[in-house]
């Protein structure tokens, strides 16, 4: 059985890249706009991680990062942020397990990926 991955972007093309390498790598891919009631969501489908897109670094940048932390039976699921903000690497001081810059390399992703499931 495959480990699902689930991708919270706004952006539809970048949904369908990044679920097409995903796929690739033998990855179910569920994806998810940022909406109201996304948490409620992510509790039902507990994914082995969560790539969320977030475009600063920001109290409500990171609102939904931070929410994923603290919600007791999801916190426990990597989060990787996906962004084109220059200081995003300091999301993982905030809340992501890893950061991978935007534009991304298929390789750079692949092994964020891997490192949040190897635990």
């Amino acid at each position: 059985m495959s480990k699902t991955i689930l991708v919270i972007e706004n952006d539809e093309h970048v949904t369908e890249v990044i679920t097409l390498i995903l796929q690739e790598q033998g990855f179910e891919v569920i994806a998810l706009k940022s909406e109201l009631g996304i948490i409620s969501s992510i509790i039902d489908l507990q994914p082995a991680a969560i790539l969320l897109d977030i475009i600063s670094v920001s109290e409500t940048g990171t609102e939904l990062c931070r929410l994923i932390n603290t919600t007791k039976s999801i916190s426990n699921i990597p989060v990787i942020v996906l962004s084109t903000h220059p200081r995003a690497h300091q999301m993982k001081e905030i809340c992501a397990d890893d950061v991978v810059l935007k534009p991304f390399d298929i390789d750079e992703l692949m092994a964020a990926v891997d490192r949040q499931l190897v635990g």
